[in-house]
């Protein structure tokens, strides 16, 4: 295993232990009525499973992690195949124990395993380290992980071996409780630790005696205590932490804790989040101290928003990089783009994917902008479309300016230099190169490129031919002259 930071924290890999992680996430999330698998659901703008993911590539590398996948296998690799972890299929979803055995081929060099939820995005990597340094400590064959959440009805019931005692007996599901169980508070939260060679030996005596006919993990405590290898349980404090969605209700719910927590994380480091139960900051999002973030605000994604800036209300960013000091005003949308230190946008901007906004940059109402650099200084203040264009630095783009960029089979480049000026409602036909310090008159279809300091006009000759409109009207009167006319005369 690599070197893993957390929290500024380095923390080493487990010297004589080779530990692995899996991660079941088979399931078809029927109880969700969903025809997507479960694993592909997103809450806190990512994957339930690239939750569980992040948090366990802080223990093991991830070339030490499995994920099981079944139901749309190949969807699901592909949501997380940039994490670098390996895949077990699981072609027929027999239950949890099915799934841990379809993996037993590629967990088999390890001296230990954890098995997580891939449906938990809320756990931790501080909790799955707590759990593997229980188990070694435990010197156990499984450990699995309990809690006493406030209401305890649907989960699995821990039976230990007496009050005060790490050992456990069984897990004993809601429905098979004997009339003594109701009262007992702890419950199996679905996350283990076992060590290998233990649960390889007795993984076969796994039987499906339930109503649905499957394997399932949790009665690998019974099978093992029952062989009289040593079965212990490590609690844990929150047992929110653990908590899965069977529903889209719960989904949601899940989806309100991971964006209140991210909330509340960015409060704490200096920023300045007016109404956050209004806004929608993605798990991942990143801020700087000293930024202010109004009601009804949407960073998604990767986004990383720097320092003393001002995002205002109604607002979506995705997937951007800001600079600091930079304002955004009412109702931009922004994505896949950076943004230099001190721009000013909108309102009412949109940047498409592929944007280079330099320092001091003026893009304001209703400019669209697309696969574009400007450079430090350039104004575009409003109804311009800029696309596939290099603007040099200090120019000045008038309203309703166009870059062509369209030719109805390819997209071409239009070049503008540094301390021009393009006329309002001036069309710009690419291919172009306009040179630095260039006039575009207003109202203007350039088509040939323009050398620097030069003039550019192209526009028709106006004609001015006067008394032609007062001619033309005694000729043909307007059809209420003629209609009152009418009137009058009968």
């Amino acid at each position: 295993m690599n070197e893993v930071r957390e929290g500024g924290a380095t923390h080493r890999p487990h010297q004589g232990s080779r530990l692995a992680i899996v991660i079941l996430a088979a399931g078809k999330g029927t109880r969700l009525r969903s025809r997507r698998a479960k694993a592909l659901h997103e809450v806190g703008g990512k994957t339930l499973l690239a939750h569980v993911i992040a948090s366990a590539e802080k223990i093991v590398a991830p070339a030490d992690i499995y994920a099981v996948v079944g139901h749309q296998a190949d969807r699901v690799r592909a949501a997380v195949a940039h994490t670098g972890i390996s895949f077990v299929e699981q072609a027929e979803q027999r239950g949890t124990g099915h799934a841990v055995e379809a993996a037993k081929d590629a967990i088999a060099g390890y001296e230990n395993i954890i098995v997580l939820s891939g449906d938990a995005p809320l756990v931790s990597s501080q909790t799955i380290e707590e759990l593997w340094q229980f188990h070694q400590a435990q010197g156990a064959a499984m450990t699995l992980t309990s809690a006493e959440p406030e209401e305890p009805t649907g989960y699995g019931r821990i039976v230990r071996g007496s009050p005060d005692s790490h050992e456990v007996t069984a897990i004993v599901e809601q429905k098979m409780l004997a009339p003594g169980q109701h009262a007992i508070r702890e419950v199996n939260m679905g996350m283990y630790a076992f060590r290998t060679a233990a649960l390889l030996r007795h993984l076969g005596r796994l039987a499906p005696d339930n109503p649905h006919a499957e394997l399932y993990l949790t009665d690998m405590a019974h099978v093992l205590s029952a062989a009289g290898e040593r079965v212990v349980a490590f609690r844990t404090d929150d047992a929110s932490e653990l908590l899965g969605a069977n529903t889209i209700a719960e989904l949601v719910a899940l989806d309100a804790r991971l964006r209140t927590a991210t909330a509340r994380r960015l409060m704490d480091s200096g920023v300045t989040i007016f109404r956050p139960e209004t806004c929608v900051i993605d798990s991942e999002v990143e801020v700087g101290p000293d930024t202010v973030i109004d009601p009804f605000v949407q960073l998604l994604g990767h986004t990383r928003v720097g320092s003393d800036c001002r995002i205002r209300s109604y607002t979506v960013i995705e997937n951007c990089t800001l600079g600091n000091g930079v304002i955004v005003r009412q109702s931009c949308v922004l994505a896949e783009s950076t943004v230099a230190d001190g721009a000013d946008i909108g309102p009412f901007a949109r940047f498409r994917p592929g944007c280079e906004i330099g320092e001091m940059v003026h893009v304001g109402n209703f400019v669209e902008v697309k696969k574009s650099k400007l450079a430090k200084g350039v104004k575009a203040g409003h109804l311009a479309y800029l696309g596939d264009s290099e603007i040099g630095a200090a120019t000045n783009i008038g309203a309703g300016v166009i870059t062509c960029n369209y030719d109805g089979v390819k997209k071409h480049l239009t070049r503008i230099g540094a301390g021009s000026f393009v006329g309002s409602d001036s069309t710009l036909v690419a291919p172009l190169t306009v040179g630095d310090g260039t006039y575009i008159g207003a109202g203007s279809c350039i088509t040939k490129d323009v050398p620097a300091d030069a003039l550019a006009v192209g526009r028709a000759r106006q004609v001015t031919k006067e008394g032609w409109a007062a001619a033309r009207r005694a000729k043909h009167p307007p059809k209420e002259q003629v209609d009152s006319k009418s009137r009058r005369a009968s």
